[in-house]
């Protein structure tokens, strides 16, 4: 049997695994259920999938999101590891297909939304799949604890049901004691090794600054520490705003959000990632499964509504170990701001109930009708049509979705696909019998091989169109007909958002809604938002303590390199603050110097306290920086 170290070094390229991941690998490959507890950038697919290439049979992986496992599908095919994934945005044909390969072999991980489990297809042919492990990961969505509750979540017990003899490991990076043991208990976990990494971050400085003029201070901290940059924003106006302006004041930017075509994401994505542009300024659509790990600092304009979801886009700060920061920017009046967002954020059940009448209108379902059926959806349309205020509209869906009633996919891209149902002999005859299709049919089979008979495929039309030298419509028509004389199975793109309905369609009057759980939700979202809120206003306590202790994770060590621990050390050692100070104002009295310059030339024995003292004396006005970031005097 090989090593997990030489999987790892044959496929990941490392030569060792971090703590606690080789522990977690020997867990499961002992057969063991497992809890891993792991950080953002931790490394957590690596702890199921390192043991599920060892082990015999396919590796089932549960994650809610879409756009996260078709990019760990992908990441995985890179590696030349067989992965597929099967969700709401797939035709019934299409996982079919999916599912025989699973069931022959070809395929060493599936990845699977979890309200896929329930269908009658799924749970007839699970039967028939060898499965070597089940990966729970986002685990802590089966919480209604947690900050993330999916209802369907739930429903992975019968997962267990179905296999249960397979060992689970269930993975998140966020979870709180209560949701820990809601993991435990829900799953069915049969005494799991519990593995959890400390929720300190070393090499991450936690800042917090007030103040009236936040675009003027998120320049200071682009200014002052270089590399990689991530900017989140709570509107998609003002992702773009915010890039323009940073463009305009000489920082290289580009901007995401989920209201981007496919093309548009990707493009400035691919951008950012390869460095060629410094800063992305993003919605929270921005971050998932995205492989980077110099990022130097992740700065906030908007407070988040949870310390969760805050701790988990920070944490995308220094996944390489090297120094960097998670800053958050903010107004008094963001406070009052973000108080009313999470009030508008639980609508009245009248208002879920009309919602819900105002979708089947919209989708045109009869009641009894639509269960497992995903459709294309516009909010601003179908909002505009019933009169409806988007954003309590928006909050509506999201509440369906947490009763279990609806899933709303919003930047989903699903690329055009081609699949051929005959045997190679029938289609040969078919060509030599149709001299114009028999040019469309060799192209297809010389871009993308034999595999179009086993699976379905992704296709790109206009590079179908160049191979067989069509116009991109005339290949769309010749693929159409293909279609409709049963040659091929033809799906064409869509980056529409979609809506699932994941139970029948109901009466809206009598809709099936957890009053109980809903009133609990709430009041959790807003005990949640006031720990974001006094996060962001304590002044007295290290920030990374902070965060320990909201995780259930007690010490009475501080980190001091967070904003606090500074503030308190800048009081402890004022005479080495005004030493620091003189020699910045003598040394940029000789000549002008970039900040790396002056580090160098002071050389601090607390390069932390350094870095303050500069930034006070930015705040003071007594030096700024030039056009091209040299530091002067005033």
């Amino acid at each position: 049997m090989e090593t997990p170290e030489h999987i790892l070094k044959q496929y990941w390229g490392y030569d060792q695994f971090r703590t606690p991941q080789r522990d977690i690998v020997g867990n499961v490959l002992e057969g063991k259920d497992t809890v891993a507890l792991l950080p953002t950038g931790g490394g957590k697919s690596i702890c199921f999938q390192v043991p599920a290439l060892i082990l015999e049979g396919v590796c089932l992986v549960i994650t809610p999101l879409i756009a996260l496992m078709e990019d760990q599908v992908s990441q995985l095919k890179r590696r030349g590891i067989a992965a597929i994934a099967i969700h709401s945005g797939m035709s019934k044909s299409e996982i079919d297909v999916a599912l025989d390969n699973c069931s022959y072999g070809k395929i060493k991980f599936l990845y699977l939304s979890p309200e896929r489990i329930q269908t009658e297809m799924f749970q007839a042919r699970i039967q028939k799949i060898v499965v070597s492990l089940i990966a729970i990961d986002e685990a802590h969505c089966i919480s209604q604890w947690g900050y993330d509750f999916r209802p369907s979540y739930l429903l992975l017990s019968d997962l267990r049901e179905l296999k249960p003899d397979v060992p689970v490991i269930a993975l998140t990076a966020t979870a709180t004691q209560k949701v820990k043991e809601d993991i435990i208990n829900k799953l069915g976990l049969k005494e799991p090794g519990l593995y959890t990494k400390s929720f300190a971050r070393e090499n991450l400085s936690f800042v917090v600054r007030k103040t009236e003029n936040k675009e003027k201070l998120l320049l200071q901290v682009i200014q002052k520490v270089k590399g990689s940059t991530i900017v989140y924003a709570r509107s998609r106006r003002s992702t773009e705003k915010l890039s323009e302006w940073l463009v305009k004041s000489g920082v290289s930017s580009t901007y995401y959000h989920a209201g981007l075509t496919y093309q548009q994401r990707k493009d400035h994505q691919k951008q950012w990632i390869e460095g060629s542009t410094r800063v992305v300024v993003a919605t929270n659509a921005f971050g998932m499964g995205i492989d980077k790990s110099n990022v130097r600092t992740v700065i906030h304009m908007d407070l988040p509504e949870t310390l969760e979801s805050y701790y988990q886009e920070a944490g995308r700060a220094g996944r390489d170990g090297n120094k960097s920061y998670a800053v958050m920017i903010y107004h008094p009046m963001d406070v009052k701001s973000l108080r009313e967002k999470v009030e508008q954020s639980q609508p009245e059940i009248s208002v879920l109930k009309k919602t819900y009448q105002a979708l089947s209108n919209y989708l045109q379902l009869a009641e009894g009708s639509a269960m497992g059926e995903s459709f294309d959806f516009d909010l601003t349309v179908f909002s505009n049509r019933y009169e409806l205020k988007p954003l309590t509209t928006y909050a509506a869906l999201k509440k369906l979705e947490e009763q279990g009633l609806i899933q709303l996919s919003e930047s989903f891209y699903r690329p055009s696909k081609v699949h051929l149902l005959v045997d190679k002999k029938k289609l040969y005859e078919f060509q030599v019998a149709n001299d114009h299709f028999d040019q469309l049919i060799k192209g297809l089979l010389r871009l993308y091989g034999g595999e179009l008979f086993s699976a379905y495929v992704n296709v790109s039309e206009s590079q179908i169109s160049r191979a067989v030298g069509w116009s991109i419509p005339e290949t769309k028509v010749g693929l159409n007909q293909l279609q409709e004389m049963q040659f091929l199975d033809y799906e064409q793109a869509s980056e529409m958002p979609q809506i699932t309905f994941l139970t029948p369609r109901q009466d809206a009057d009598r809709l099936q809604l957890d009053i109980i759980r809903l009133n609990e939700r709430r009041d959790l979202a807003l005990s949640k938002m006031e720990t974001m809120v006094e996060y962001v206003e304590q002044i007295h306590r290290c920030r990374t303590q902070f965060i320990q202790s909201y995780f259930d994770e007690e010490t009475f060590s501080t980190c001091g390199v967070c904003d606090v621990c500074l503030a308190r050390k800048k009081r402890e050692n004022q005479t080495e603050i005004k030493d620091y100070r003189d020699q910045i104002l003598l040394l940029l009295k000789q000549k002008p110097m970039t900040s790396e310059e002056l580090e160098k030339a002071v050389n601090p024995s607390d390069q932390e306290l350094l870095v303050e003292v500069i930034r006070e004396m930015l705040d003071a006005n007594e030096i700024n920086y030039d056009e091209f970031w040299i530091l002067r005097i005033t």
